[in-house]
């Protein structure tokens, strides 16, 4: 395993094969690009960057992209129509002087989706490479949508799933679902991509999370110990876990098309 933060590799050598991560929570350059300092509020991408990113994603034989959560900021999001700062690096940086414009968060969501289509057009060999995008990870971070406590309740000390089958958490859009849609029925329909929607089976795992057991990369305050949901990580998942179950059904269709 060699990480730089930004790019991690996995190789196995003896099956000459390669896992990479690579961070890039908005596909598009971004102000939070950082892998290690990214937590800024007034978050924005740069229209027609998926070039930034994409050079270190050419040649593969599989890509699975995936983007959500970042985006959720507001109703709004942010776009800047000219390039970061020199000096700026990645663009982990909020200075610029470059023009924006503020458009809502499922304008933007769509843009940077159809530009990953075409990047992916342009740059993937579709005789060679499966393309996959993966669906919303869902969030428990208000126990009042699956009939809990109110008061700031989440995901902490939940340990059974949801039972309702039409249960549909209020932190996941439908409307960046549908987005999503309306792409790929219009004119990303002729991208050979693969959808894995992993939302609807994740919503119910209200019980799957790391909550408080997780590394905490500051000590939780004697408040925070007093009331575990307040530094609760009710976002990620454990591990092993429910992201199991999203990889069987990407061997399935990996393997099984």
């Amino acid at each position: 395993m060699s990480p730089d933060q930004q790019h991690s590799v996995f190789t196995a050598v003896e099956y000459n094969a390669t896992v990479e991560f690579y961070w890039a929570p908005f596909l598009l350059q971004s102000n939070a690009d950082n892998a290690a300092v990214h937590r800024i509020s007034d978050r924005m991408v740069r229209r027609g960057s998926i070039a930034h990113h994409g050079r270190h994603w050419e040649g593969v034989d599989v890509i699975v992209f995936n983007t959500y959560l970042w985006w959720c900021t507001g109703l709004q999001f942010r776009i800047l129509d000219g390039p970061f700062d020199v000096g700026s690096g990645s663009g982990n940086t909020s200075e610029t002087t470059a023009t924006s414009t503020w458009v809502s968060t499922e304008e933007a969501y769509a843009m940077a989706f159809r530009e990953m289509l075409q990047w992916a057009r342009e740059y993937m060999d579709f005789d060679r490479t499966r393309v996959f995008f993966t669906s919303m990870s869902p969030t428990h971070g208000k126990s009042q949508d699956w009939g809990g406590a109110g008061n700031g309740g989440n995901c902490y000390g939940e340990t059974e799933m949801i039972g309702d089958p039409a249960y549909w958490g209020s932190d996941s859009r439908r409307s960046v679902m549908r987005a999503i849609r309306d792409v790929l029925d219009g004119d990303g329909a002729d991208v050979p991509l693969t959808f894995l929607n992993v939302t609807q089976l994740s919503l119910y795992r209200k019980d799957a999370h790391t909550s408080v057991y997780k590394k905490q990369w500051t000590p939780p305050t004697p408040e925070q110990l007093a009331d575990p949901r307040s530094y609760a990580d009710c976002v990620h998942w454990c591990l092993p876990g429910l992201q199991d179950t999203w990889n069987e059904l990407l061997y399935a269709k990996l393997f099984y098309p």
